[in-house]
């Protein structure tokens, strides 16, 4: 068992909503509370035990709700507490992470509750949901214009697939193996056996991506808590540590950047990450990774940026099963954005909660006790907005 050295705070526990679409008349208030509570009993912690709230939630217009965070709090029996609101469009979670590493370090807070909720897909339209998330890009010049999400992330893989050779049956290989991965996850929104060949026969949304190659709208919530490692209890059971943490951004405008496709904000937010964890080499160091797939070509750009994959590789890899659950690098155990599903406000955060559960041999996503470090990823926008995440198995001599 590694011993606890590095900084970065320690994951106490997590909880979470499975992702989905709640048409059971319940609210996103039953929904934090659930999640919260259950972060609160993995920790063996009370409410009063909890210095700081930090809440992500994307859009005000979904959850109808300014200012959540106090709601937040009543709900969970901690009124009184410091809470603040992260937002960063579908890397929210991401950010709120990113939000709570920098009180616990800073010696602001010894333990934080970093929770994050979404109501996209129960009680607003498609067409509604799809509006509102137009504005994440830049609102006036392209989101009032009705450039849409699916069509500036397959501007961006279509760059990708001219200058590097990806292959739409490749981005085909993303979704097969997603959507596999999340028949292990209880948390998951859509799992499912695939083909190939089913991939590329669906619908066709923007080109190249077709229906299947598209994440999905996911109510739902999750939560964390984090400590400073001097605030952290004797555990009883291996644990896990945020060891590095970089974020970065990227030009809003798709069309002001050199290379479109290239995630470049993600490039920058690993390189950062990676440093404070001390990362020198990623294909000897990093052993499991959640990607942000909000489409399939995203995973591989993503992969690449995270030092993964050198440019154009991700793309063979993925076909030669190097990513698959028990390669050499398991990407999205989870199943992703595309097979978990995507409640922007909390896929960051259920990212840790996963990351936590594997390293520390407690998910059924996977049987192997032999991965001890893995990132975490999560962006908004066209990767306009990166938050990315080291978290490491850690145990006491």
């Amino acid at each position: 068992m590694k011993a606890q050295s590095k900084l970065g705070p320690i994951v106490l526990g997590g909880g979470a909503v499975p992702f989905g679409r709640y048409k059971d008349g319940s609210h996103w208030r039953d929904w934090v509370r659930k999640a919260g509570r259950e972060a609160l009993r993995d920790a063996s912690l009370e409410p009063s035990e909890i210095d700081s709230l930090i809440v992500a939630n994307e859009s005000d217009f979904v959850s109808f709700q300014v200012n959540p965070g106090p709601v937040v709090a009543d709900e969970l029996g901690m009124s009184g507490v410091a809470t603040v609101r992260a937002e960063a469009g579908g890397g929210s979670g991401g950010a709120a992470l990113r939000v709570g590493v920098a009180q616990i370090m800073s010696g602001m807070a010894k333990r934080v509750l970093v929770l994050g909720f979404e109501a996209s897909a129960s009680h607003l339209s498609a067409k509604d949901v799809q509006l509102i998330y137009n504005l994440s890009f830049d609102a006036d010049i392209e989101g009032m214009a009705g450039a849409t999400a699916v069509i500036l992330y397959a501007l961006s893989i279509s760059v990708h697939m001219m200058a590097l050779g990806t292959t739409s049956a490749q981005m085909a290989a993303v979704s097969v193996k997603n959507h596999a991965n999340a028949k292990l996850n209880p948390n998951a929104h859509k799992p499912m056996d695939l083909s190939i060949d089913d991939v590329l026969a669906s619908p066709s949304i923007s080109t190249p991506y077709r229906r299947l190659d598209c994440s999905l709208l996911s109510d739902g919530a999750a939560a964390v808590i984090l400590a400073h490692p001097d605030h952290a209890p004797t555990p009883d059971r291996l644990r896990s540590q945020i060891t590095g943490s970089g974020a970065a951004t990227d030009h809003a405008r798709l069309g002001d950047r050199s290379a479109p496709h290239v995630f470049d904000a993600k490039v920058r937010a690993a390189r950062e990450a990676y440093a404070m964890a001390g990362i020198a080499n990623t294909n000897e160091q990093i052993q499991v990774a959640e990607v942000y797939d909000a489409f399939s070509g995203a995973e591989l750009q993503g992969l690449e940026a995270l030092g993964l994959a050198k440019a154009g590789y991700a793309g063979p890899a993925v076909s030669d099963g190097a990513y698959n659950r028990d390669g050499p690098l398991p990407v999205n155990l989870s199943g992703g954005l595309m097979g978990q599903g995507g409640a922007p406000g909390a896929v960051g955060i259920m990212q840790a909660v996963n990351m936590d559960r594997i390293l520390t041999n407690r998910s059924p996503m996977t049987e192997r006790d032999d991965l001890c470090c893995g990132v975490i990823d999560a962006h908004g926008g066209i990767c306009t907005s990166s938050t990315v995440h080291v978290v490491e198995r850690v145990g006491h001599d």
